[in-house]
């Protein structure tokens, strides 16, 4: 008779033990599942959750009272529900106030002697590449808002075998792009002017840049389109992007913190942002916004995620041609905007010059032919038609 009495007391430890397994269990991985929502996506989460369940279920096969078991473990389904519900409500409130203008082009929709492509489609009468041996055409790169101008280029007096990475019609942005130039491995760069840190890197690879200035751009600040401010003056943008000014009362807008945006060190328009504050310091930009609620924080990355109460910056042309996002307006400067007309007339306060560039002692006598080319009528018909402003502005 003492046998069996033995044995069900050390079952029932066993289920004890189980039990307070799992009861330790499921509170540390509900805390993981949390912060995992945080930050992860919803399906990741869907699986975790049933990997939680299952282990949650299992006490059922000998627990007794069953009926205060389940109690609590709905409980806990419900309160998840909860949580899982209210960071949806914070995510889909983000997303609607959130404007992801995030330097990103659709190269493909930019390609040359492609039928469907939206760059200016023009053939050269002056200049033609399509006989020269693939080893002595320029090797083009250019900033993300300069593609359709140089894919442009391309399409005008590069060979139709020519294809994006193929040695000689290239993309790696302005961080990527000035790195190769300064190495030598590409031959002509088109954007804007490089940081202080890029032509240093050039210095110490023993490469001096050569800048032909092809046409001029705008530096914007833009809002969302639901933020009342329609102008600053040049000192309140320096306020504001040197942390004098947090907000946007205090420049005639709502009662509200200003948020400024920035983006990566080495792209073409933090580069500008430097030279346009001067000696004025620039704040340390946020890379995470702390949000209200039971989900914690909520990473958001500084590249151009424009909400209601903050402020971002670029270039007119990429903002206004490639973007084009309705939720988001481009504001005057000192009572000026940014327009095509004002660059022209030089009226608008933050030009920025588009830049050909090159290094000295560059062997290949065809990239002189192409910066010349780029300078003629032809070369600035495509930078006019694409939507920059063209070196015969007046």
């Amino acid at each position: 008779m003492k046998e069996p009495v033995k044995l069900n007391n050390s079952h029932l430890a066993i289920k004890i033990l189980m039990t307070a397994v799992i009861g330790v269990i499921c509170p540390f991985a509900s805390i993981y599942l949390l912060i995992f929502l945080a930050f992860g996506g919803y399906w990741a989460v869907t699986v975790l959750m049933g990997l939680l369940l299952i282990p949650l279920v299992i006490p059922l096969i000998w627990i007794k009272k069953r009926k205060a078991y389940l109690i609590a473990y709905i409980s806990f389904i419900l309160c998840f529900a909860i949580l899982v519900g209210t960071q949806f409500g914070i995510r889909s409130y983000n997303d609607a106030i959130t404007i992801d203008v995030t330097p990103n082009i659709n190269v493909h929709e930019y390609l040359p002697f492609e039928e469907n492509s939206k760059i200016i489609k023009t053939k050269s009468e002056i200049l033609d590449f399509c006989n020269v041996p693939k080893q002595e055409l320029p090797i083009i790169d250019g900033a993300t808002a300069a593609f359709p101008v140089y894919s442009a280029f391309v399409n005008a007096v590069y060979p139709e075998t020519t294809e994006l990475y193929d040695g000689v019609f290239e993309y790696n942005n302005t961080q990527g792009g000035y790195e190769l130039l300064a190495q030598k491995s590409t031959d002509i760069f088109i954007g804007a002017a490089p940081s202080k840190e890029q032509v240093d890197f050039a210095e110490k690879n023993g490469t001096t840049f050569d800048y032909t200035q092809i046409g001029y751009e705008a530096f914007v600040f833009f809002v969302h389109k639901d933020n009342p401010i329609e102008s600053l003056t040049v000192q309140q943008i320096k306020g504001i992007y040197s942390g004098k000014i947090t907000n946007w009362k205090q420049v005639g807008g709502k009662n509200e913190k200003i948020v400024p945006f920035q983006r990566n060190e080495g792209s073409g328009s933090q580069s500008m942002l430097i030279r346009f504050m001067g000696d004025t310091p620039i704040i340390e930009p946020d890379t995470q916004t702390m949000v209200d609620g039971m989900g914690g924080i909520i990473e958001e990355v500084a590249d151009y995620k424009n909400k209601t109460t903050s402020i971002g910056f670029s270039f007119r042309f990429y903002v206004e041609g490639i973007i084009n996002n309705p939720d988001i307006k481009m504001i005057a400067v000192d009572g000026i905007a940014p327009t095509k007309e004002n660059i022209r007339s030089n009226t608008y306060p933050i030009i920025a010059p588009v830049y050909a560039v090159t290094y000295e002692g560059n062997p290949n006598e065809n990239v002189d032919k192409l910066i010349n080319w780029i300078l003629s009528s032809e070369g600035q018909y495509i930078i006019e038609k694409t939507g920059y402003v063209g070196m015969n502005k007046k």
